[in-house]
């Protein structure tokens, strides 16, 4: 059992091992980055499995990224004092446990809950392994493992979307749905092991204290946003509803403004001091438009090409993949555009694909055949997935040419918990739109008039990016 205690210092020694936790490391981050696409597919199979309602196929979607969203930042600030390799062991252990509870549920409820541990644990998780990465390499080293990162999680995507419509449709052992979980038991099992043994010890000496009280106060305020946006269709819109919805966006702005007047040794978990900043805050926006916009399209598609056309999950899963065949061919030159061209490249990229899901809403408008064919929404698909090459992959690297050095960790978290809680927000919005509708019209009445909220998300992306600086932070810096 490795306790090599390393720091971010540039002169700390080099662990021998460290390629070798590195890849062990990213076999258990590409856990989380496969499940964030792999649902998709087998979601209609998990509604009809288990007689869920829409409004908890909304919340197998957002319960996860809530999860994520609500623990994110304050599971990298514990890592950072604590010791990374505790809590990535701790989150390994729990994704695997969490993926077992979600595979063996019996009802939505518990498929629910298991999933929001599921995000939880995703978020212990992952920050540790960037965290580590920072420490355990420099110079070129960091790049090139930085760089693996990147390709791993470029590909998860698509190869999550295929995974999940061939484990669903394969049913294997009669599992089904199931097996998009319960294919993680055994790889957190291995990772779990091979991590005790390769995974070092590493932290930062000047790491404050982190402030869970505020991320619990975070965690009930992203909840109750959420909450009534899910519910409201199935119950009427209640008046609670709006009074959660305002507790709930009460909550998250007192944190702000508390944290802001507050001195003290905890780490804040909304620094003040970079919303202060319009690059950032509008940046911030920007990252929150473009997860609502993608995960929205996603649940309602994936529903309506399964339950309105036809298709296997298999089938589903090979048509979204010309969406990720997009985004790898413009993510390679993404970053070096951007380092010239700074905004104008988020711009484009917003537009793309703001235009390429307007031509799978004109293609699905305009067809008379009971089954829409493949081809007519390829072409738009691709495009879309071009332009999210040129939007998120230097879209941070963009704000933080505007963001001092000292809070550019903290930045780059604020902006994963927006994608998270952004993604959690479409789910709910564009979702609820979607099944309102069904219940009138049928599946493509309901995706016909889910996706003029899915192209205003891009939009408002390509509407806001002019504020952004202009031009980006090399990836080596």
């Amino acid at each position: 059992m490795t306790t090599t205690s390393l720091t971010a210092e540039p002169s700390a020694t080099l662990h021998p091992r460290r390629w070798a936790a590195a890849a062990v490391m990213m076999v258990a981050a590409l856990m989380d980055l496969l499940d964030v696409t792999i649902v998709n597919v087998a979601i209609p199979s998990m509604g009809r499995d288990l007689g869920a309602s829409a409004s908890a196929l909304q919340w197998t979607v957002s319960a996860y990224l809530l999860g994520f969203a609500a623990a994110l930042i304050v599971s990298g600030h514990l890592g950072d004092r604590y010791g990374r390799r505790m809590l990535f062991l701790a989150g390994t252990a729990g994704f695997g446990v969490a993926s077992l509870a979600c595979g063996i549920a019996q009802s939505p409820g518990q498929l629910i809950a298991a999933r929001a541990v599921q995000g939880v644990m995703a978020a212990v998780l992952m920050p540790q392994v960037l965290g580590s990465f920072r420490t355990l390499f420099h110079g070129k080293e960091r790049g090139a493992a930085f760089g693996m990162y990147g390709a791993v999680a470029g590909f998860a995507s698509a190869i999550g979307l295929l995974l999940g419509g061939l484990l669903t449709e394969a049913d294997l052992f009669g599992w089904g749905w199931r097996s998009v979980f319960l294919v993680n038991v055994p790889v957190a099992a291995v990772t779990f092991a091979a991590g005790l043994v390769l995974v070092p010890a590493t932290k930062e000496r000047s790491a404050g204290r982190p402030d869970v009280l505020g991320s619990l106060v975070l965690a009930g305020g992203l909840v109750a946003i959420v909450l009534p946006l899910v519910q409201g269709h199935s119950n009427g819109w209640p008046v609670w509803g709006w009074f959660c919805l305002a507790a709930g966006l009460s909550a998250v702005v007192g944190l702000a403004v508390v944290e802001a007047r507050r001195r003290g040794a905890a780490v804040p978990l909304l620094p003040a001091r970079a919303f202060r900043l319009p690059a950032f805050s509008v940046g911030v926006a920007v990252q929150l438009l473009f997860a609502v916009g993608m995960q929205g399209f996603f649940l309602v598609f994936a529903i309506w090409l399964q339950g309105g056309e036809g298709y296997t999950p298999m089938q589903a899963g090979l048509v979204t993949v010309a969406f990720s065949v997009g985004g790898f061919l413009t993510a390679p030159a993404a970053d070096a555009f951007a380092v010239r061209l700074g905004r104008l490249v988020l711009v484009a990229g917003s537009l793309m694909m703001a235009g390429g899901f307007a031509w799978v809403w004109y293609a699905v408008t305009q067809s008379d055949a009971t089954h829409t064919g493949a081809w007519p929404l390829v072409p738009g698909l691709v495009v879309a997935g071009a332009g999210l090459g040129f939007l998120v992959v230097p879209l941070v690297n963009v704000v933080l040419s505007a963001v001092p050095a000292e809070l550019a960790g903290g930045a780059s978290g604020i902006f994963s918990t927006a994608q998270q809680f952004g993604g959690a927000l479409g789910a709910a919005v564009i979702g609820t739109v979607f099944f309102e509708q069904m219940t009138v019209g049928g599946p493509t009445d309901a995706l016909s008039t889910a996706m003029p909220w899915v192209v205003a998300a891009f939009v408002l992306c390509a509407a806001l990016c002019p504020a952004l600086p202009r031009t980006a932070v090399s990836q080596d810096a």
